[in-house]
This record gives C-alpha cells, structure tokens and sequence, in this order.
C-alpha cells in the first residue's frame, strides 16, 4: 500500500491540476520550475546526471519563488542519483557537507534538501528521470478513504483465504512554485 501511495505522489507532482471554482482550469507544470538534463553551471563540467550545480539551482528556484525557509524540502531519486552525488568531492568531502557520505554510503541531507530515494521516479518521452525537488507544502496527499482490510473465506472457491484492501486518495500541487523537476539522465 505505501509503494502505491509513492507511486500516486510521484505522478502528481507534474501531472495537469485543475482549478478555479468549477475545476475545469487545467495547469500544466510550468517549464520554469524544470532544469534540463543538460544544465551546467559556468565554471562546471558537462554531466547528465544529478549534479550539484542541478541541486543548487533547485534551491536558488524555491529561493527565488519564496517559499518558506522553515517549510521541509525533500528530493525524490533513484539509486543512479545518489550514486552521481556520491562522486561529487562536495558531497563526500568533510569540509563541505557534516554528513559522511561515504562512510554511511547514503546521501540522505544536503543544500537543505531530505533525500527520499526509489527507484519509482518516472521517466519522460526521453527516458530521462524526472526528479523531483519540493517544499512540503508544495505536495498535498489527500487520502479520502482510510485503508480497509478483511481477511476472510471466499464460499466460491473452496474457503479460500481471501485478503482485501482498499483505500482512496490522490495527490495535487498546492502551488507550482514550490515543485520543481530535475530531469537526470541514466
């Protein structure tokens, strides 16, 4: 139930709300909460991957649309993308970051951001991951009807023991300014 709850959260970050007071005005995810795979900072080398210069423009964005310093941010990656950080004297270097990267071999705080990672994040038409940087109020999970379960026998196969589960809720960007997609290529 939480993969599906992460997989639900994963697609509503960039898919199209609606709006307004019928709900019929959709809004796409603007392009200029989006860095590109191939976006370098001057002075920096070329890389596809997750970069620091990827994270510090992810920061400078939320920085830029002023979203609250205090709320949590949180990035969504995959294994691929710690592994990128990893390599990266930033992030493994005591000097510039207080967790040990490399002796827990695990990127799970830097530049402000929780490292939340799966291997659920999806892909765009190019294959390329669509991380996703975020405050916490950015992302809303709506749950409209708690998990139900019963275990019970099925009479019409032979009292097999069936387990049912249900649950509904969704996720929306509350404000678009506060989610940001970084597209990695693997």
């Amino acid at each position: 139930m939480v993969e599906k709850m992460d997989e639900i959260i994963i697609a509503g970050a960039f898919g199209t709300v609606y709006t307004g007071k019928t709900g019929s005005t959709s809004v796409t995810h603007p392009s200029s909460q989006q860095i590109a795979v191939n976006y370098v900072e001057s002075g920096s080398a070329a890389n596809s991957g997750l970069t620091i210069g990827k994270l510090r423009r992810a920061k400078q964005i939320l920085d830029q649309n002023e979203t609250d310093p205090g709320d949590p941010r949180y990035i969504i990656v995959t294994a691929k993308q710690v592994n990128d950080l990893l390599q990266s004297t930033e992030v493994t270097s005591a000097d510039f970051n207080s967790v040990k990267a490399l002796v827990q071999g695990d990127v799970n705080s830097f530049m402000g951001f929780e490292f939340v990672r799966t291997e659920l994040v999806e892909t765009n038409a190019s294959s390329h991951r669509r991380c996703i940087a975020y405050s916490k109020s950015g992302l809303l999970l709506a749950v409209g009807a708690d998990v139900n379960v019963d275990i019970g026998p099925r009479r019409d196969k032979r009292n097999s023991t069936q387990v049912y589960c249900s649950a509904s809720f969704g996720t929306v960007r509350m404000e678009e300014e506060k989610v940001v997609e970084i597209l990695c290529a693997e």
